[in-house]
């Protein structure tokens, strides 16, 4: 059972270095480095990764709080300065992705890179480094589930109840990203045929995951009635199925152009 844990890992003359930082630091670190060996694999110079690193982490980030400060407008227009504190927690995935996709489409324009294809590179390292960055909830003891008495409950303190035991909600997530990972470059990355499909089965397997997942969670951020990770997750899972659809249908045509030329 894990317990409470503090959020500050360390102080430095006086500032203090929470784990929320380093947890999402590491998670950037090594989707980067894993990206760069990934792009050797492709036939991409590893060395565009920094032109995608400067650009992609910044509006990922960006996008990330911005997500998040949408669907909590009320609370952040009456406390302006808590906008900024990302380290309080309040970073949204779907944000993160959306700001991105913008920022590695962007680049791939510039480069002449095809983006589907750096899509693919970088599918895995992403979904591993959502799986890294999770364990940041841990420690600012946010985004955990409804109460229950599983043996693998971890205790949080709420405003109300006091100390109570609640799904990790975080954790669940995290075996989730680490297994995804592991079949994109097992299994979907062997099989592929189009470039492009690595980021179909992400969306697919991603938003299954986070839609059922997302039901336990007490921290939903809403739209109304609609828990907006779960009808962006509906959205993911058709945009991936789709997706797989046109490549295959492409795919098959490529192939009976290539029989009609022998």
């Amino acid at each position: 059972m894990l317990g409470m844990p503090n959020p500050v890992a360390f102080s430095i003359f006086g500032m203090e270095i929470r784990w929320y930082a380093i947890m999402l630091t590491t998670a950037m670190v090594v989707g980067f480095v894993l990206a760069m060996k990934r792009c050797e694999k492709y036939g991409i110079n590893p060395e565009v990764m920094y032109d995608f690193l400067i650009v992609t982490i910044p509006l990922s980030i960006i996008g990330a709080r911005t997500y998040y400060v949408l669907f909590n407008l009320d609370y952040y227009l009456s406390n302006l300065n808590e906008i900024y504190k990302i380290w309080h927690g309040g970073l949204a995935i779907h944000g993160c992705i959306i700001g991105g996709t913008i920022a590695v489409y962007s680049v791939c324009k510039a480069k002449k890179i095809p983006f589907l294809k750096m899509a693919d590179i970088i599918a895995p390292c992403l979904v591993l480094a959502q799986g890294i960055g999770r364990w940041g909830n841990y420690f600012n003891m946010e985004a955990y589930g409804s109460e229950t008495t599983l043996p693998w409950a971890i205790s949080v303190m709420d405003a109300k109840l006091g100390k109570i035991m609640v799904h990790p909600t975080f954790l669940y997530e995290s075996i989730c990203d680490i297994l995804i990972f592991f079949l994109l470059i097992t299994v979907f990355e062997k099989r592929k045929k189009q470039d492009g499909e690595l980021i179909c089965y992400y969306m697919i397997f991603y938003s299954i995951v986070r839609f059922f997942i997302e039901g336990l969670r007490t921290d939903s951020l809403m739209l109304g009635f609609l828990r907006m990770a779960q009808v962006i997750s509906i959205v993911g899972i058709i945009i991936g199925i789709i997706g797989l659809y046109i490549l295959n249908k492409r795919n098959k045509n490529e192939e009976k152009i290539d029989v009609n030329q022998r």
